[in-house]
């Protein structure tokens, strides 16, 4: 498995704080594999709540590898503006996909499934397993 061939991962929230939080629990949680490319994209440009094409647009561009990028969001108005950057076309890398999935738990099994080196599909389909995990 090529390190530079692992599906990028871009977690979008209306906070920065979660969005970096989240981030840094997946990744902390796929241990000692590969080093997947996981950037968070949080909040506005000026620190506020909200969201931003621009932050998401350039989080996915830094963790563009090739083998696609698997986008996750927290709330309503992250899911709309990822889906109106697909729409408009040129906006994300190729093979960007917004994933249906929680964003706290489909992020960290997004991150562990990228860190095996599996494609963008079954990293797609191990986020959306998360709907599934029961706490009781």
């Amino acid at each position: 498995m090529s390190e530079d061939r692992l599906v990028g991962i871009v977690l979008v929230s209306h906070s920065a704080q979660v969005a970096a939080s989240v981030a840094e629990l997946a990744k902390g949680l796929a241990g000692g594999s590969a080093p997947v490319p996981v950037a968070p994209a949080g909040g506005t440009e000026g620190g506020g709540l909200g969201t931003s094409a621009g932050l998401i647009s350039a989080a996915a561009a830094s963790v563009d590898r090739g083998a696609g990028v698997a986008v996750l969001t927290d709330l309503g108005s992250a899911v709309l503006t990822v889906k109106a950057l697909l729409a408009e076309g040129g906006e994300l890398p190729d093979g960007s996909r917004l994933l249906d999935a929680p964003f706290v738990e489909g992020a960290v099994a997004a991150v562990v499934t990228a860190a095996t080196g599996a494609d963008l599909d079954a990293v797609e389909a191990a986020a959306a397993e998360a709907y599934d995990y029961r706490k009781v």
